[in-house]
């Protein structure tokens, strides 16, 4: 190994970076919008923000309904709670924690699923075989916005009277072939998180097609309340706010700038990483239009010449701060542990790219020599790279 602290001397970064850093609205502006919610004194339920917020959603990302959420969780539960599941559901251990957590809220039982190796997307084949009677749902994840097979998923769900319900929390924005990745399924996810490309500094959102739903949707995140006198469903409160919405109409405006500064980013780790052993890249979809929320590499250890874990280590006396995203599985939780599908004998996959998966910084005001300077710290740490 190189002397580290020579290296830290030459090549750490001056300032901390963070694995990401919300690009903020004008600040004039949003002060123009909090005052017009100063003047109305509507501060929930509906107000002309969040109204707008939903309406300039639909058409940004071109899909039939939208219901707007205090939080991303809370959208997946109540999408849950109105297609009725009931049972198990097949879901995906390579995740964020809510993504199964929403299940055992509901009582539901996760059935973990392997992955993919080049997208770390729910793997179809291996759906089908934890399919059994007690199956009402799909819950796959596009993680770091790389779709699932959509449509290999939906003949599984159409062959076995399936429902889909996507967490898309990372794809916001994404198109396959043209189309919103959250078109498909019978509802999607979207998180609005401050970690998130699009923010509105918390929430979420679920996007439907069907109307009937959208309606059960808007009365479950609503206390179940249809009207002034009557109340259906037992609901819970998951609105969100108009301080929120504003936020969020601001956002969008400059969410088009902010995805085609991560594609630089994402560009120009590409070419600097491209050459140095032990480093896969992640892959490419020439049918996918990329949001680029998060670049995620795999460390081979033995090629590398070092461990994901000391890698990581490493990185942060650089000032350089990344993420194991998704480590540890789900499904090493202990709530989970007693469940057969968390054994790793079913989940070889997922399970090694937990233990080698990190992300890399990216956000839209990184300035280009702070990521040129990552990727050649990472270049240079390895044992086997030839300056």
């Amino acid at each position: 190994m190189k002397e580290i602290d020579a290296l830290i001397k030459q090549y750490a970064l001056p300032h901390t970076i963070y694995i990401t850093q919300p690009t903020m609205p004008d600040f004039e502006r949003y002060s123009s919008m909090l005052k017009r919610i100063w003047e109305t004194k509507w501060l929930s339920n509906y107000g002309e923000f969040h109204r707008e917020l939903e309406q300039r959603l639909l058409h940004f990302l071109g899909v039939q309904y939208c219901s707007l959420f205090c939080n991303g969780t809370l959208a997946l539960l109540s999408a849950m709670k109105a297609l009725n599941l009931k049972g198990e559901v097949i879901t995906t251990p390579f995740s964020f924690p809510a993504t199964a957590n929403v299940l055992k809220w509901l009582n539901l039982k996760p059935v973990f699923c392997d992955i993919e190796e080049k997208t770390f997307t729910i793997n179809p084949e291996n759906i089908k075989r934890l399919i059994n009677k007690k199956t009402s749902a799909i819950l796959p994840v596009h993680v770091y916005g790389y779709p699932c097979d959509v449509n290999a998923i939906q003949n599984i769900a159409d062959t076995h009277g399936l429902k889909i319900i996507y967490d898309a929390a990372h794809a916001f924005g994404v198109r396959l072939n043209g189309t919103a990745l959250v078109q498909y399924g019978d509802a999607s996810m979207l998180s609005f998180h401050a970690t998130k490309l699009f923010t509105t500094l918390e929430g979420g959102a679920l996007i439907m097609k069907d109307e009937q739903l959208k309606r059960e949707i808007d009365s479950l995140k609503n206390f179940g309340i249809v009207d002034e006198e009557t109340v259906l469903r037992p609901g819970i409160n998951a609105k969100m706010n108009e301080f929120q919405a504003a936020f969020g109409i601001l956002q969008l405006e400059q969410v088009e700038h902010e995805i085609a500064s991560r594609r630089h980013i994402h560009e120009l780790y590409m070419n600097k990483l491209t050459s140095v052993p032990g480093i896969v890249l992640p892959s490419r979809n020439p049918n996918v239009k990329h949001n680029y929320g998060y670049f995620p590499i795999l460390i081979k250890e033995e090629q590398y010449g070092m461990s994901r874990d000391a890698l990581y280590s490493v990185l942060l006396r650089f000032n350089i701060h990344t993420r194991k995203y998704f480590y540890p599985l789900i499904s090493s939780y202990s709530f989970f542990k007693r469940l057969s599908t968390t054994l790793s004998a079913h989940l070889p996959v997922a399970e090694q790219a937990a233990e080698q998966v990190l992300c890399l910084p990216i956000y839209g005001t990184l300035a280009h020599d702070t990521a040129k300077r990552i990727a050649e710290v990472i270049a240079i740490l390895s044992e086997k790279y030839v300056l």
